[in-house]
């Protein structure tokens, strides 16, 4: 009887390992490439195995999480294949992208360097930030839906706005209206998740717009149930223990000018069918509306900036479908009060910000951030934009991002919320 269950037993490991190995080269370009070497938080020891740090770290893992961390990590090989010459490459500018005139003016591109920028502090800076965010999440005077939840109560669906780079050691958590397809394109360079006529591309702005927020090009976590089935959500916590994690974040009002300016102002067949019409229909008690975008801006039928408010505070949009990512909180993007974020970027500092990360992520070397694709929505214009919305109306939309505010050290607007 011994003999048999020792077989038994002997069968159940070798195919649990079997597994784990299926799972470990079920892509190539997957967990496999656990290159942690860029972690500035959480320094490795020298002639330690990257990705490994020795001590409290690995006792604190789960049993699964670290015999799956171990795996993976022993199959870890350097990345030397970039030669200095194709450092070189990398890192020259590209030529300004054509766009149309009424693109330029709405999303306000701005292709100057900015060299003459004053530098920050930015570890003083760094370290500020994710104080204010963690203390506010500790805090029980803020309150704000999904605060309390843990990791493991986030369903997978809301988690594909982290995007990982698997040969880097990074996570991205990308907010829409703050620098995002730049970003995008920084992560696909990185990771080679898209080619060119066979050929990774090196110049984030040689990469289409269309490709970029294109879904099949990037991996997020929201995919890993497919590839790694149960032992998803132990890649993910290794993943976000191990890995550089990032976001960049915006004024929010101020991202939501620009969201209406972006979706609205221009003519998007996509969000003029989806939201505009029943914006029209709604709150500005329109019928017979064109169904095509161009018919319906050439009779002069847009959506005013008073609907897109009253759509956002009518509290059947979040009973019909979640806020649109353009609009959608922060905090119900990225997480912050569940993950922590090793830097937390601003749009307002962008381009000292950026060039700090990249220095910090070690990628420096490979590309620089492109320029800065600088929406001119400005917190300057606030005054303007909320003259025609009433007070009440401000006030209760600060509520509904009051979280985003507080979390990310914005200070309240008072100006709009008081007569």
């Amino acid at each position: 009887m011994t003999k048999a269950r020792l077989l038994r037993l002997s069968v159940v490991l070798v195919s649990i390992f079997m597994i784990l190995l299926i799972i470990v080269y079920w892509d190539n370009v997957g967990t496999a490439h656990f290159y942690l070497h860029t972690s500035f938080s959480r320094p490795h020891s020298p002639g330690a195995i990257p990705g490994i740090t020795a001590g409290e770290d690995w006792e604190a893992l789960p049993d699964v999480d670290e015999f799956l961390a171990k795996l993976l990590s022993s199959n870890l090989k350097p990345n030397n294949s970039i030669s200095r010459k194709t450092e070189q490459l990398l890192i020259q500018g590209s030529s300004k992208p054509v766009v149309s005139n009424l693109e330029e003016n709405v999303r306000g591109y701005d292709w100057s360097t900015h060299n003459a920028r004053n530098s920050l502090d930015q570890e003083k800076l760094q370290i500020e930030r994710q104080r204010t965010l963690r203390e506010f999440c500790a805090n029980s005077s803020l309150s704000f839906p999904t605060k309390g939840r843990s990791f493991d109560d986030i369903p997978n669906y809301e988690l594909n706005h982290l995007i990982v780079d698997d040969r880097h050691g990074i996570i991205y958590c990308y907010v829409p209206k703050v620098a995002c397809t730049n970003w995008k394109r920084v992560m696909i360079v990185l990771s080679e998740s898209l080619l060119d006529q066979g050929v990774p591309y090196r110049n984030p702005l040689d990469i289409p717009r269309e490709h970029v927020h294109n879904t099949s090009t990037h991996l997020t976590f929201n995919k890993f149930w497919r590839r790694y089935g149960k032992f998803s959500r132990h890649l993910m916590k290794i993943k976000l223990k191990k890995y550089t994690k990032f976001l960049f974040v915006r004024d929010p009002f101020v991202r939501l000018i620009s969201a209406f300016r972006s979706k609205f102002e221009l003519e998007n067949e996509e969000f003029y069918r989806r939201f505009a019409i029943p914006m029209l229909k709604l709150y500005s008690n329109h019928t017979n509306l064109p169904t095509s975008v161009s018919e319906a801006f050439g009779a002069g039928l847009k959506v005013s900036f008073s609907d897109f408010i009253q759509y956002l505070l009518d509290p059947r949009t979040e009973k019909m479908a979640p806020f649109n990512e353009h609009w959608r909180q922060v905090y119900r993007l990225c997480h912050p009060c569940q993950i922590d974020y090793d830097f937390i970027g601003k749009l307002e500092t962008l381009d000292e910000d950026a060039a700090y990360l990249l220095q910090l992520l070690k990628v420096d070397r490979l590309l620089r951030f492109p320029p800065s694709y600088r929406n001119r929505t400005a917190s300057s214009w606030e005054d303007d934009w909320f003259a025609k919305i009433p007070l009440a109306w401000r006030q209760q939309l600060y509520k509904l991002y009051e979280a985003d505010f507080v979390l990310f050290g914005y200070p309240k607007p008072e100006n709009l919320l008081k007569d």
